[in-house]
């Protein structure tokens, strides 16, 4: 990849769009996109606004009503059928992730497996939504538990893995019958038009409403309709503490229900029994990997002061 010229790597980016089947435009828009692996500018696409996302939940409310009635084997083809994109697609999308993130291929395509994973074990959901049965009090009673979907489900993405976590959320929405509005990091707009054409795709390939996903491409203003609108039932963020101390209140403020996924500080505890290379192999890995930028970054040491020095070293 580094070793394209500019020309050719957006040449590369549009091929990789065109194979999960975008089709817009990239160009004239008011939302610039940029790689970190050479920090050059890439496609000026067109960013969503305030007034789209509002349209697009009203579209996604709406579906909702009848998405909600569609059995869940059903709604489980859907994803059952993104994954085999996602599959199929596997490469294409891994360097959209790659150009964006900064990742090199093997974690780029390693974090769209991670799509197709959670579309098989939402597929499988799908003829798992039970609910028990108990005894009443009551002479020739029986109590049945049932569950039903929430509503339009609000997904908001970081830039660390800018496709699997949306998909995490988004897969197990759709199969319990939920419709998405999905807001990723503007810093990755591209990997999420890729993704997103994939999962049309499949949506259009099942004969089910286009209106059942929704993409909203901007910076948090854009994102911040999400919180405030009461027809998103739920808002699935991730990022800071920071930005989950902001979304937790505001949403809250509403009564609207939210599941935050935030940074971690987390530390490995290194005994003087612990084997050194193998601990040392496991530090960096959790340290480094992804270039540090993982919910479940190690960022400290505890370490016994007899071996601390020789580990330091």
């Amino acid at each position: 990849m580094a070793t394209q010229t500019h020309d050719q790597l957006l040449q590369t980016i549009q091929n990789a769009l065109a194979a999960c089947g975008y089709t817009g435009e990239l160009s004239g828009g008011n939302l610039q996109t940029r790689t970190p692996l050479t920090g050059e500018d890439l496609f000026a696409i067109q960013g969503t606004t305030k007034e789209q996302a509002t349209e697009m939940i009203t579209a996604a409310d709406e579906a909702y009503k009848s998405w909600r009635e569609v059995p869940a084997p059903r709604r489980g083809n859907v994803v059952k059928r993104w994954g085999e994109l996602l599959t199929e697609h596997k490469h294409d999308l891994g360097i959209l992730v790659q150009v964006e993130a900064g990742k090199s291929i093997s974690e780029a395509e390693g974090e769209v497996q991670e799509m197709i994973d959670i579309c098989d074990f939402a597929l499988g959901q799908s003829r798992m939504l039970y609910g028990k049965t108990m005894p009443s009090e009551r002479p020739g009673h029986r109590l049945m538990e049932t569950w039903h979907p929430i509503g339009v489900v609000g997904v908001i993405s970081a830039f660390n893995f800018p496709v699997a976590v949306y998909s995490w959320n988004t897969a197990n929405a759709l199969v319990c019958g939920d419709t998405v509005v999905w807001k990723p990091s503007e810093m990755c707009a591209l990997s999420a038009l890729g993704a997103h054409a994939l999962l049309a795709r499949a949506i259009e390939e099942c004969g089910e409403d286009q209106n059942i996903s929704h993409l909203i491409l901007g910076d948090r203003n854009v994102g911040e309709v999400l919180l405030d609108d009461p027809r998103v039932a739920l808002v699935s963020a991730t990022g800071s503490t920071r930005m989950g101390r902001e979304v937790a209140p505001r949403v809250a403020s509403r009564f609207g229900c939210y599941l935050l996924e935030l940074g971690g500080n987390n530390a490995g505890i290194v005994t003087p029994s612990a084997d050194l290379d193998l601990a040392l192999r496991g530090i960096v890995f959790a340290a480094a990997g992804t270039a540090g930028q993982r919910c479940t970054t190690m960022r400290r040491l505890i370490v016994h002061e007899s071996i601390a020095d020789e580990l330091v070293d």
